[in-house]
């Protein structure tokens, strides 16, 4: 069954733009090729850190939306935790409070 999940990933910033978001693209063909379905992505670019995460002080942040059967979820953590290009991740599974908090913001991003 597949479910509506959310991922951000920070990647490292020794990685120029267009190298972080080959690395994002990288994980797009990943999802799709275990049947899921990308919903929405964003690449919001360099940003600073909070606080410093191996020893950098900003990361590239990059969201995806999409729908994967339950099973390849811990694939997809196992990925993400090999890459040393990732610095830190999250994946949340959304509820219907949040897929329409989601939808909410897409539509408003549309809007600007």
């Amino acid at each position: 069954m597949l479910k509506h999940y959310e991922n951000i990933m920070i990647i490292t910033p020794i990685l120029s733009d267009d190298q972080a978001k080959k690395t994002a693209l990288e994980y797009e063909n990943f999802l799709i090729q275990k049947n899921g379905k990308i919903v929405y992505q964003e690449h919001w670019g360099l940003k600073k850190l909070a606080y410093t995460i191996q020893k950098k002080q900003s990361g590239c942040y990059h969201l995806f939306e999409f729908l994967l059967n339950t099973n390849f979820v811990y694939d997809f953590e196992l990925k993400l935790r090999q890459d040393e290009r990732i610095l830190r991740f999250i994946i949340v599974n959304l509820n219907k409070y949040g897929i329409e908090y989601a939808e909410r913001r897409r539509n408003k991003l549309k809007k600007l």
